[in-house]
């Protein structure tokens, strides 16, 4: 027993030092870690919203009857998809590339809505990472979104 109290007479010098341990990795691994995973969600919930706004984009002026009606739909279904993912529907550009194009040659072609027409669809919004400066605008996701419209349609 009195091996024991020998012991806990030792450790009682130390008193308090396990909080201020436990802050100091709080501080230097936590936060970081913290801020890393909120970095990654806020670009994965952009590459989300580009692509479910492609899509709803892309199924908006492929139904339209005319292509003036159809870009405004489009415009305004991704607008809506971006905001259901939380992000800022006033940083999303619609563009529309030539078949077989990607996403790179966007905003060369406008759509006409032919019967059996085929276009891609390319949603571009900007992500904004948390604690970054506003002026810190080069991260973008895109999404593409192919639309073939219906051969059988009247014109």
């Amino acid at each position: 027993m009195r091996w024991l109290r020998a012991r806990l007479g030792m450790l009682a010098g130390q008193r308090g030092s396990a909080l201020v341990e436990f802050v100091f990795v709080a501080i230097v691994v936590f936060v970081p870690l913290v801020y890393v995973v909120a970095g990654f969600s806020a670009v994965q919930r952009g590459v989300f919203a580009s692509t479910a706004a492609a899509r709803e984009a892309g199924r908006a002026i492929g139904t339209a009857p005319d292509a003036g009606t159809g870009m405004a739909r489009a415009q305004r279904a991704a607008q809506l998809a971006v905001a259901d993912q939380s992000v800022d529907a006033a940083d999303v550009q619609v563009a529309y590339a030539p078949p077989g194009a990607g996403c790179a040659a966007a905003g060369s072609y406008a759509p006409v809505l032919v019967p059996g027409e085929e276009f891609t669809v390319c949603v571009t919004v900007t992500v904004r990472i948390p604690l970054m400066p506003e002026f810190v605008d080069a991260n973008t996701a895109t999404g593409a979104f192919t639309v073939e419209r219906d051969r059988y349609v009247d014109p």
